[in-house]
């Protein structure tokens, strides 16, 4: 028995140090994200029940929409973070060190000036903001929930400038220890939880507080170590900001806001959308869906989250064969997932019956629409990687300018018009993900196998 585990152990160990750097360091990065993301899914569906348990349904929808409405502000990145990750990335792979250093310094002083001005503008209209309104809820609530927009606004502030170490992180090509720092906030914000729940009756500022500050407090202490070991000649110096010389990072940058400004619309108005037209109950509904199949999009994650990095440098060193091989791995996985999604359509009702205990209703048609959005967005999500990995940016740029539009009219239309459920969110994303589902995989074929440059590669 010794014998066989040695022999599997060694077979193992080949196989992880096998062909190509990048593909033995995007093994390796899978291998982690494995462990760390099955931890991070298990702690996710734990506190989705002992959260709605501590606050109630109702309560916890109106936590999900303010998170949502405050998350856009995150359009003020400019999209700097996916420009860093891109250029850091290509000076690494030059040698490059100094203009490394320079990326990472003028980001953080960019983001932290940014983020401080957009704070103190919010602290003094927040006062006038009617979230009664806004939210939909009873006038009771008002001064909670004003004191809860402040604590989950700060939250955001701090970790876009925090998570820049992320970034670095992850185009160095090892997403795994990304994902281990928010996996540590995970963990801690569970812990507080659960004192919550022992110690005190429900309250939404507690709340509030228990899911931010541990995240905060991870990242704070990652930049600390990070900047100190293995990061030390690209820790951010005041001397290193070069606002003139980092013009590349900024054109980058602002390509990557347009395409994140329609992500944030797309995505997050749909908590919005469903708290004004279904109540915060059927928030909790449609992200509840949303966490049950995309397990599923973050299993897949663990295994992309190298190809984007990964992918710069193997078009930049003219490796078009390991790219194809990539994406064909890629879309096999993703017929092992759908297929695996499939039976968690089956079993939904039982499943969020035990997951739930009881304490929310969901349809089955809620499911099934989610399912079909998760497994569309897993197929056109590897094609959109590859071509962020290259900056082929150009053609999402301007599909990104229309499809918040077609997602907003349809999801409205569908909704009044129509008198469709929340489903009709799920239906929208599917209508508006046309970049994704049909243009990223025609111009990825027409980049790697017909060799089309022009608008195709810009």
């Amino acid at each position: 028995m010794n014998k066989q585990l040695t022999s599997l152990l060694t077979l193992s160990k080949a196989y992880l140090h096998k062909g190509k750097g990048r593909t033995v360091k995007a093994r390796k990065n899978i291998l982690g994200s494995i462990l760390i993301k099955g931890g991070s899914i298990a702690i996710s569906l734990i506190m989705v029940p002992l959260t709605i348990d501590y606050v109630n349904p109702t309560r916890y929808g109106i936590w999900l929409t303010l998170s949502s409405i405050v998350g856009w502000f995150s359009f003020f990145n400019i999209g700097l973070t996916h420009g860093l990750r891109n250029k850091f990335a290509e000076a690494k792979a030059k040698g490059d060190h100094a203009a490394a250093q320079m990326y990472v310094s003028t980001t953080y002083a960019i983001l932290t000036i940014i983020f401080s001005g957009v704070w103190l503008v919010f602290l003094f209209v927040n006062p006038f903001l009617d979230w009664v309104s806004i939210l939909n809820v009873s006038s009771e609530m008002r001064s909670e929930v004003s004191l809860l927009a402040v604590i989950v606004f700060t939250y955001f502030c701090l970790q876009f400038v925090l998570k820049i170490i992320n970034t670095l992180i992850t185009a160095d090509q090892q997403p795994a220890k990304a994902s281990l720092i928010d996996l540590f906030g995970q963990l801690i914000s569970l812990l507080f939880i659960a004192i919550l729940v022992k110690t005190t009756e429900g309250s939404l500022l507690k709340l509030g507080v228990a899911l931010c500050l541990s995240p905060i407090l991870i990242l704070g202490i990652a930049n600390l170590i990070f900047f100190r070991r293995k990061y030390y000649n690209y820790r951010p110096k005041i001397s290193k900001i070069d606002f003139k010389h980092s013009k590349g990072l900024f054109n980058l940058g602002l390509t990557f806001f347009i395409i994140q400004v329609a992500g944030l619309i797309q995505y997050q108005s749909a908590n919005i959308i469903i708290a004004q037209s279904f109540g915060t109950y059927e928030v909790t509904s449609y992200n509840i869906v949303y966490k049950y199949f995309n397990m599923l999009g973050m299993a897949f994650g663990i295994f992309l989250s190298p190809f984007w990095s990964a992918s710069t440098d193997a078009y930049f060193q003219n490796d078009i064969g390991w790219i194809r091989k990539a994406i064909k791995k890629y879309l096999q996985l993703i017929v092992l997932l759908v297929c695996g999604g499939a039976v968690m359509l089956i079993f939904s009702d039982e499943v969020y019956r035990i997951w739930l205990r009881g304490n929310v209703e969901i349809d089955f048609i809620l499911s099934f629409w989610g399912f079909i959005f998760v497994s569309t967005y897993m197929f056109g999500n590897v094609f959109v990687n590859f071509l962020n990995g290259i900056s082929a940016l150009r053609i999402q740029f301007w599909a990104s300018l229309v499809s918040p539009i077609i997602y907003i009219l349809v999801a409205l239309a569908m909704i009044k018009y129509l008198d469709m459920g929340v489903y009709s969110l799920f239906i929208a994303s599917l209508i508006a993900n046309f970049n994704g589902i049909i243009i990223a995989p025609i111009q990825y074929y027409l980049i790697i196998y017909k060799n089309k440059k022009g608008i195709w590669i810009r």
